[in-house]
């Protein structure tokens, strides 16, 4: 109050926990003090939203977020780099205050241009991003069947299997490793005591049949190390 800035920043994913962000919320907030809505879109863009546009589109806020800051790696598959969108004043100050552009190497070529061919890709279809719901819908459905606790939203395709234990999580993803299944056991201080858990990420390039041999091993290993009953 009283300031000439206001801003509103968050995830609109936060990684650890699979939560999204309530950016309907959030944006009718910061019309209501009058300020900017800044997004960091790093584990939601393209996948999230029906094409892949992320939180804003899955939220059905597009053009009420000011700022968005993502990342070309992850789910771009680029590696390095990132990028920042919104106003064109914002933008110009940036290109000649930001300390972290000003002061950084420019892309490869070839990861620049993979990452324009990725954007193509996104704007032409949304197939990849149907493929990779339908995985986390396959999992997320029968983990919880299967008497899995599981955190986050039921469309994030970031799956923290909760185990609590600390052990008991690094001696699970260890198991599961033996069968094939590369996952890892997250504890404190990566995250808080007593919420020890497995972090599953579904991708678009696993076939229905791996999925459902994650989910089988889960459940076998699960069994076994009296997880389930």
């Amino acid at each position: 109050k009283g300031t000439r800035h206001r801003m509103i920043v968050t995830d609109g994913v936060f990684s650890m926990d699979g939560d999204i962000a309530p950016l309907k919320e959030i944006c009718d907030l910061a019309d209501k003090y009058d300020a900017q809505v800044f997004v960091d879109e790093c584990h939601a863009t393209g996948f999230l939203g029906k094409t892949g546009r992320g939180t804003p589109e899955l939220c059905g806020v597009e053009g009420r977020i000011d700022i968005i800051n993502s990342t070309l790696g992850k789910a771009l598959g680029g590696a390095t780099g990132g990028y920042t969108t919104g106003p064109k004043e914002v933008i110009d100050l940036m290109r000649n205050k930001a300390r972290p552009y000003l002061f950084s190497n420019t892309l490869a070529p070839s990861v620049a241009g993979a990452s324009l061919e990725v954007f193509r890709m996104l704007s032409q279809g949304s197939d990849l991003v149907q493929k990779l719901q339908d995985n986390v819908k396959q999992f997320r459905t029968q983990m919880k069947a299967a008497g899995f606790t599981l955190s986050g939203h039921d469309s994030c395709p970031i799956v923290p299997v909760m185990l609590g234990d600390a052990r008991l999580a690094s001696e699970l993803a260890d198991s599961l490793l033996k069968r094939g299944i590369y996952v890892i056991g997250f504890s404190y201080p990566v995250v808080p005591k007593g919420k020890a858990r497995i972090r599953v990420q579904m991708s678009a390039a696993h076939s229905t049949e791996q999925v459902q041999r994650c989910i089988d091993a889960f459940i076998e290993e699960g069994k076994a190390k009296g997880i389930l009953k």
